[in-house]
């Protein structure tokens, strides 16, 4: 099944209607809306210029994205599946691109809790256990950007890390830390 069909099904009872559409095309009036929010998303967009214009149109005072800035320090998962992230730098907006497209804006960085429960691709950072889990993977659509033996070789090597005591070795103290600056951005655009 389709993974907004998925999402959608999921919802409570009384919940807001749900409308589907594609970003560069959104079937609402100028300023429909207080605030858009767009969340790990716009790295799917085809058509990426004219999404960020329909936010702003749609928008009556502010657009929100969270996204993950490209140009962020490296995070440990890199170790394990390289490819991944040279995708992500290759697709993912830079900040520049998005504050440029939506005019005046501000950047917040997003910390990460240890025990975050969405599961996106940095979600895991102190529990790498979890990446070894088909289902974690396939809610991360980065992951299904692998080819199978990218994917294998990692989860092999995080595998082997882990049960030898390498991975804690290296990377054991982020377990202490309570939240990680792994490069996720809040890009907030305000209305003039």
């Amino acid at each position: 099944m389709e993974p907004s069909l998925t999402m959608i099904r999921q919802r409570a009872l009384g919940a807001a209607p749900v409308v589907r559409a594609l970003a560069a095309a959104l079937p609402f009036r100028d300023a429909s809306f207080d605030a858009v929010l767009a969340v790990l998303t716009v790295h799917h967009w085809p058509e990426r210029a004219r999404g960020l214009a329909e936010l702003a149109r749609a928008a009556r005072r502010r657009v929100v994205i969270l996204t993950h800035d490209p140009a962020a320090d490296r995070f440990w998962l890199e170790e394990y599946f390289p490819e991944l992230f040279r995708i992500s730098r290759r697709i993912l907006p830079s900040l520049e691109e998005l504050c440029r497209a939506l005019g005046r804006t501000r950047v917040l960085d997003v910390l990460v809790p240890r025990d975050c429960q969405d599961g996106f691709q940095g979600a895991y950072w102190a529990r790498p256990e979890a990446y070894l889990d088909a289902g974690v993977r396939s809610a991360i659509s980065s992951f299904a950007r692998l080819a199978p033996r990218e994917l294998a070789e990692g989860l092999a090597r995080l595998r082997a890390d882990l049960a030898s005591g390498a991975w804690e070795r290296r990377h054991g103290a982020l377990r202490t830390k309570s939240e990680l600056d792994l490069g996720y951005r809040l890009v907030v655009a305000e209305s003039a």
